[in-house]
């Protein structure tokens, strides 16, 4: 099995993937133990002192003036864990919640937070042992950190609350951790803040969401060059000049990526021989550029993940010359901002495709093929309410665009009185993204069968290899009406598998 060695310097986004969806193990470095033995020791002395430090020796957030003595500072910790999971709703995904407790470890093993190595080591092995805490929805405002959600995991490592087993079962914490022979961990100073002070929720979500969404927008540009030819449409407005006048990254790689996948068409620019056309629709014209400025959205965020991954989200921190330092690190706004420029550019994406949709549908606009691409119109349907059902995912991603970033609710009697949402913003992202592979999959669904209606004029090479693989997954063609429930669901799998962009990479090589 593979293994993610936890450094000092931050992790990478193939080892949070690797860890959240991969199931690989964990480990903790040399200097890792060493920084985190090192900077327990500042707060040790820092603990033994009787002057107070926040976080060492007071309460948190709006309590923060009250100074508490030696003896109760376990049950402070203790405390703090207790009453922060407090988390209702939904269960969270269990990749959320692995990729949540991988973040918080790299931070932990920054040495910059006071931990114990015992503690981290105790986090390293609940990932070892496939035990997933039971995380909420709701509970996150995103400031101060991801608090319920990393309240809950914490809870875990005390040996309480409840946990999903590696069989799926949930379980009392202690029962499992006793099964796995883990021992639950005594919080000490500053350690119950430590575990729940970070971003790390909104961060997985983020990774994970970027990985996804390369597929995906990969996918959609071989989705918009398969309408582009079913629809008879000019590749000519792909050509690289034209994009290179207007150099934006992401314009020039999709473009590049539609080109591809058409050459060798019988298919595109035969629109002025029954159909005097000046200039193609937006929706097909214009592909290039939505989606374009939808990849360098995820370019930047990308960049705002890498920064994330290499920091140490805590507050206090330990520093290297012995202090311990409030801050205001653990705002998520960063991570908050990106979530939701991503949500918009995958509304605007989807909106597209649908548009290309509804175009192939319309026998007015699709110049030449059947009313809703049906068998015999009138009798059959068609694909009527496969775009209907698009339309209804469109809508819905069109509200989730609305950003959760530009709200805040203040809390802790008015300590905490400007929070980011980003955990809002992360889980509203999670449910577009989804959306996305379904409405990608219902224009792939229409755009082959209309290719393989074109007869006479055969597609390109790249084209037939997507037509062949999707019928070869069980994704019926052109026919009379049937259950189509099930096909969209197999183009939908197709689609989130990644083998729209796998078939057409036999014919083109590696799509951009």
């Amino acid at each position: 099995m593979h293994t993610v060695v936890v450094g000092t310097s931050g992790v990478t986004a193939s080892d949070v993937l690797a860890v959240a969806r991969g199931g690989a193990r964990v480990e903790l470095s040399e200097g890792a133990v060493a920084a985190l033995a090192a900077a327990r020791e500042i707060v040790d002395a820092l603990a033994a002192k009787p002057e107070p430090v926040y976080g060492v020796s007071t309460g948190f957030g709006a309590l923060a003036t009250r100074h508490i003595s030696q003896e109760l500072r376990a049950q402070l910790q203790r405390n703090i864990v207790r009453s922060h999971a407090a988390g209702l709703g939904p269960r969270v995904e269990r990749e959320v919640v692995r990729a949540l407790m991988f973040l918080r470890l790299k931070t932990v093993c920054s040495g910059h937070t006071g931990v114990r190595p015992e503690v981290a080591q105790t986090m390293a092995d609940v990932l070892n042992a496939g035990i997933t805490p039971v995380v909420h929805e709701f509970g996150s405002l995103g400031c101060s950190g991801d608090l319920a959600p990393l309240s809950h995991c914490a809870l875990t490592l005390m040996g309480e609350g409840e946990v999903e087993g590696p069989d799926g079962v949930v379980r009392g914490a202690g029962e499992l951790l006793a099964e796995a022979g883990i021992e639950p961990v005594e919080l000490r100073e500053k350690e119950g803040l430590a575990l729940l002070n970070g971003t790390d929720g909104m961060l997985g979500m983020l990774v994970m969401a970027l990985a996804d969404l390369d597929m995906l927008y990969k996918s959609a540009d071989v989705t918009a060059a398969l309408s582009l030819e079913a629809l008879l449409g000019t590749d000519k407005v792909l050509a690289p000049e034209l994009h290179a006048i207007r150099p934006h990254p992401g314009q020039g790689a999709s473009a590049a990526n539609m080109l591809a996948v058409l050459k060798g068409s019988e298919l595109t620019g035969h629109h002025q021989d029954d159909a005097p056309r000046v200039q193609d629709a937006y929706s097909v014209r214009c592909a290039p550029q939505v989606a374009g400025a939808g990849r360098d959205t995820i370019a930047h965020a990308r960049v705002v993940a890498e920064r994330e991954l290499a920091s140490a989200v805590d507050n206090p921190v330990v520093l290297p010359d012995g202090r311990v330092e409030s801050n205001g690190n653990f705002h998520g706004a960063p991570v908050a901002y990106v979530l939701d420029f991503l949500a918009i550019a995958v509304a605007d994406l989807a909106s597209i495709a649908e548009r290309r949709t509804d175009r192939l549908l319309d026998k007015n606009r699709s110049h030449g093929l059947p009313p809703f691409l049906a068998d015999d119109a009138g009798v059959d349907s068609g694909l009527m309410i496969a775009q209907y059902t698009q339309a209804a995912l469109v809508s819905e991603m069109k509200r989730l665009a609305v950003p959760a970033s530009a709200d805040s609710i203040p809390s802790s009697a008015m300590q905490e009185d400007h929070v980011s949402m980003g955990w809002s913003a992360a889980r509203k992202l999670r449910t577009a993204v989804d959306n996305l592979s379904r409405v990608v999959a219902v224009e792939l669904y229409a755009a082959t069968r209309a290719i393989q209606l074109r007869e006479g004029l055969t597609p390109a090479p790249a084209s037939q290899a997507v037509i062949d693989a999707v019928r070869a997954a069980g994704v019926q063609g052109p026919g009379p009406d049937r259950f189509l429930a099930p096909d969209l669901a197999a183009a939908d799998a197709f689609v989130r598998g990644g083998n729209v962009v796998a078939a057409v990479e036999t014919v083109t090589g590696p799509l951009r």
